[in-house]
């Protein structure tokens, strides 16, 4: 009988445990098992998505479908991604999700990375013998099965095994859904699930984003790449010599200026400015940015760094290691940091130069759609606050104008005032600003003042939506600046972090509404999403990030009144985004 068979004769199917490994998978539902061996497991969950379009339930998102082609499953309840959202702190592994859904102290980590999350591993019998049962006296699991062992055995015997670790799947989710449906729902008016269980649905989602992302990559046209790599450094180099030639072509200008100096130590630059009159505590960009008028030694410090970058950072090297053939860049997703939850990625895609942007391109035929929340940060802060005053001016266009007006000051001094009540900033002119907020705001800065309370007595935090921020992770509780860093970060946290929930909820909605078209996310971008679409598909797809701002908005900030912006461009080239 076909599995598609056995899953029906149960009935009604909400969600569906998954396992991947070598040679099939394994399946769940409550009460019933199926080890289903699969050459080709894509195909088999491709099938099970289109009759049953369950909530799929598993460990990890990189773990169970990062191995496999490409396949879309619409809803996912990943174990690691929602760990993290009531935990905090960086484990995600097994032992640690198994033992933190049900309130137990989590055992050390595993000491290898689990065979079944990259879907091989050598044979370990002597390991795997002890592996019979997942979960020992002490109600934690057997390290045999969080470190992967107990999957380094031949078939069946792998396949039952996963089969079983997909309906312990199910038992750790039951427990998650559990202790997020108890934490406070925040938000003005109830809609759908607690807001807790909906950070979940869009954690997970965000996890199975951050998979596709890894895979997909983002479309780069390496010849202009290579160009804008050789305006800025000279021709690729053909030996080590020609290179380290190059490089003394690059630093001479500057040393004529600054005088003999290895450009690449920091304290021997700061000695040489000092030297010019400039007495400087480092030599940080924004510092230099101030006095770039003031020596023409400084203009050229701050020409000669972009090159360098480009060089070092990303040159040819670069280009060579992660680029593809298919004209792809392609770096590892994360769906959250450890701290406030923010998506990050590797290879560079996180903090391209804007000397580089010209080169991400849309393939022939095809069209880039680009959406920017519009101050995103103080309109999170009047959602999370509920200070009235703050949503009344989220209604504008341009936040800070109202802003300035409550002030009495100018547009520049309002921005500087909520970027410093964010940051805790008290110095200068943000110190003033401040105080102004204080009076226009007193609900938003209350709301800061306890977060940073709580990160200066070294006490977790927890957002809006529902994630532990760990303070009690970061520097010790002591008198002086390690206790105001934890205040800062405990007061931004509270922010970035819920802004960081925003943002992958509406990445989610807005990859459910790509579902069945070619259209791809292909950069989420702190506050900024990148789609790449067929050209005739572009008009709807800036219809549909709009949509699903609206959507995500109204679920994510019910009752509250604020209203999320989003600037959306159709360009060809991201450098084409005004």
């Amino acid at each position: 009988m076909d599995v598609r068979d056995e899953i029906r004769a149960v009935g009604e199917v909400p969600e569906l445990g998954l396992v991947v490994v070598p040679g099939g998978l394994g399946l769940a539902v409550p009460g019933h098992r199926w080890a289903v061996p699969s050459a080709e497991p894509a195909e088999v969950l491709a099938a099970l998505e289109r009759e049953f379009a369950p909530r799929w339930v598993w460990w990890s998102a990189a773990a169970t479908v990062g191995t496999l082609g490409p396949v879309h499953l619409a809803r996912c309840h990943d174990l690691a991604a929602v760990h993290r959202v009531l935990e905090g702190g960086w484990r995600e592994d097994p032992a640690a999700v198994w033992a933190g859904a049900h309130g137990r102290t989590a055992p050390p980590p595993p000491s290898r990375r689990p065979a079944a999350s990259h879907g091989t591993g050598l044979l370990d019998l002597d390991g795997a013998a002890t592996a019979d049962e997942p979960v020992t006296d002490a109600g934690q699991l057997a390290p045999t099965w969080a470190d992967g062992r107990a999957f380094d055995v031949e078939e069946p015997e792998r396949l039952d095994r996963a089969a079983r670790w997909a309906g312990l799947a199910l038992v750790a989710a039951a427990a998650q859904s559990r202790r997020l449906a108890e934490l406070p729902d925040r938000r003005a008016t109830a809609s759908g699930p607690p807001l807790p269980v909906q950070t979940g649905f869009a954690e997970s989602a965000a996890a199975l984003l951050a998979v596709e992302l890894s895979r997909t990559g983002l479309p780069l046209d390496r010849t202009t790449a290579e160009q804008i790599v050789a305006a800025a450094v000279g021709p690729r180099p053909t030996s080590p010599a020609e290179e380290l030639r190059s490089r003394s072509a690059r630093d001479a200008p500057v040393r004529d200026l600054l005088g003999p100096v290895d450009l690449r130590n920091p304290a021997q630059v700061l000695s040489a400015l000092r030297g010019l009159g400039f007495d400087l505590p480092d030599t940080r960009a924004h510092r230099l940015e101030r006095l770039r008028e003031a020596h023409p030694a400084i203009a050229a410090l701050l020409l000669w760094r972009k090159a360098e970058r480009l060089d070092t950072t990303y040159g040819y090297r670069w280009i060579d290691e992660h680029v593809g053939a298919d004209g792809r860049l392609r770096g590892a997703w994360s769906s959250a940091d450890a701290a406030a939850g923010r998506m990050t990625a590797q290879a560079g895609l996180h903090n391209l130069p804007a000397e580089l942007r010209p080169a991400v391109a849309a393939e022939p035929g095809c069209g880039l759609v680009r959406a920017d929340l519009g101050q995103v940060e103080p309109r999170v802060l009047a959602a999370v606050s509920g200070d009235p005053g703050l949503v009344a001016a989220t209604r504008e266009d341009d936040l800070y104008a109202p802003v300035a007006a409550a002030l009495g000051a100018d547009r520049p001094t309002a921005k500087i005032a909520v970027l410093a009540a964010m940051y805790g900033q008290t110095s200068g002119a943000a110190g003033e600003a401040l105080r102004r907020m204080e009076r226009a705001y007193p609900r938003a800065l209350a709301y800061l003042r306890a977060a940073e309370e709580a990160g200066r007595e070294g006490r977790d935090v927890r957002t809006y939506g529902g994630r532990l921020v760990r303070i009690s992770d970061l520097a010790p509780a002591e008198p002086g600046a390690a206790t105001a860093a934890r205040g800062r970060f405990a007061r931004n946290a509270v922010v970035q972090g819920a802004a960081a929930e925003l943002f992958k909820a509406w990445a989610a909605t807005v990859r459910a509404g790509l579902a069945g078209t070619s259209g791809r996310i292909v950069l989420c971008l702190h506050d900024e999403l990148l789609l790449h679409v067929p050209e005739g598909d572009a008009d709807r797809a800036a219809e549909l990030l709009g949509g699903a701002l609206d959507q995500t908005a109204n679920r994510w900030a019910a009752g509250s009144g604020v209203r999320f912006v989003a600037e959306v461009s159709v360009v060809r080239r991201w450098s084409e985004v005004k």
